[in-house]
């Protein structure tokens, strides 16, 4: 692709459409179809499932908080994104075909996890420089609307690939469930519809232009460019706060996320198709959340959107598990559901404000880093004490702790119109 034509229209749309594509694998192989498999029929029971589960998203949690600065550092000076893109890509969905040989059975643990945590890794990496092809995509007037629709087009890939998944693989019935050979070719299907649906933006979305730097030279001026950026924030007390309260709140919403079809199939023995329309429920909402908040943080303020929603889930979160009933379980869920993504989209407009003008690339970096140098955490979290009481319950209460502890700073945070220079 020759990197001085101008985007196109339909060159912007390929870019969105990838968003479409990597939905695909958070949604089914991380929270809810091949996480509740490992934990029903390859672990030696649920709670020592849950325990592996969130350890393996803690230790991949750790590498992508070490490489994400690293690689995002190095997008900045070496101009291309589409070759690195089609690398960590390429790993991504190389490891989730090969969980296709993650048969049932204790012995089959090991390849498991050690296949999910490289493609989880290798995922989140591809996310980096993804996300900073938007500045040589978008026009500046248009980067909200853009990044708009590819959130909007990741919410509705990962609920089409749900749905696909729920009537061609668990319900059809041309799939067996015996060797677990249903939720093995799930895994295909998502490989091929990661890498189907990123095509067009390797074919139509121009690349920025290269700049003509050493590996090694990139590097360096990566690592001291994060550096000077991340000694800025010591001259902003304000942001400084709103990034640690924002870090664990997001930490334990994320966590939520990555454990829920774990806990629904342990916890309350949904089966697959229960848990398929459990998560197109949830999905549902937090869309419906979103679009309904989007009105409520202009009207009144992100500060408080981001606060009614953190808290609002902490208490639907704090009931949910300790319920017993499947309905009421669903019913309190979807009520959760509705303040997720209102708690997603306001604290990136929270940011908006609070950022000076002048550094608002470097703030939104840190920003960035803010949400993964710390996402292994709760994964952890959930683990330790799920294994140390034998119990999901009391695992999926410490993600409301680290919330609450995020909340509770965030009320130290000016609100409407903050002073830049504090």
């Amino acid at each position: 692709m020759d990197t001085n034509k101008p985007v196109t229209r339909f060159g912007t749309f390929c870019w969105a459409l990838f968003s479409w594509a990597h939905a695909s694998f958070p949604t089914v192989i991380i929270t809810f179809i091949f996480s509740t498999y490992f934990t029903k029929e390859i672990a030696h029971n649920t709670i020592r499932g849950t325990a592996d589960w969130g350890w393996t998203m803690g230790m991949s949690g750790i590498a992508i908080a070490i490489l994400s600065p690293l690689f995002g550092s190095i997008s900045d000076h070496t101009g291309r994104r589409k070759p690195w893109i089609g690398f960590f890509l390429g790993i991504s969905v190389l490891f989730t075909a090969l969980l296709w040989f993650a048969k049932p059975g204790t012995g089959y643990i090991f390849i498991a996890l050690l296949f999910v945590a490289i493609a989880n890794t290798a995922y989140e990496l591809t996310q980096v420089f993804y996300n900073s092809m938007m500045v040589s995509i978008a026009p500046k007037e248009r980067i909200g609307r853009i990044s708009g629709w590819a959130w909007g087009f990741g919410y509705f890939g990962g609920l089409t690939c749900l749905a696909v998944s729920l009537f061609l693989f668990i319900k059809s019935g041309w799939f067996a469930s015996a060797d677990g050979l249903n939720i093995r070719a799930t895994v295909i299907f998502v490989a091929a519809w990661f890498l189907i649906f990123a095509l067009p933006l390797f074919i139509y979305t121009p690349d920025a232009q290269p700049i003509h730097k050493s590996l090694l030279t990139a590097c360096k001026d990566g690592l001291s460019q994060l550096w000077t950026t991340l000694k800025t924030i010591k001259h902003h007390r304000t942001i400084f706060t709103y990034l640690l309260a924002h870090l664990l709140y997001i930490d334990g919403l994320n966590s939520i996320f990555i454990f829920a079809g774990v806990f629904a199939a342990g916890t309350f023995h949904m089966n697959y198709e229960q848990i398929l329309i459990f998560a197109i429920l949830l999905n549902v909402t937090a869309g419906i959340g979103a679009l309904t908040f989007a009105f409520i943080d202009d009207w009144l303020g992100s500060k408080f959107t981001i606060a009614v929603s953190v808290t609002s889930v902490i208490i639907f979160g704090s009931i949910a598990v300790t319920l017993h009933s499947i309905t009421a379980f669903w019913i309190v869920a979807s009520l959760l559901g509705i303040f997720v993504g209102p708690t997603q989209a306001a604290s990136r407009s929270f940011m908006a404000h609070l950022a000076p003008k002048k550094l608002l690339n470097q703030m939104f970096g840190i920003y960035q880093l803010s949400g993964n140098i710390t996402a292994f955490i709760g994964p952890i979290l959930v683990a330790t004490f799920t294994e140390a009481f034998h119990s999901q319950r009391v695992g999926m209460s410490s993600t409301f702790g680290l919330m609450f502890i995020g909340l509770v700073i965030l009320l130290f945070v000016p609100g409407r119109n903050p002073k830049h220079t504090d």
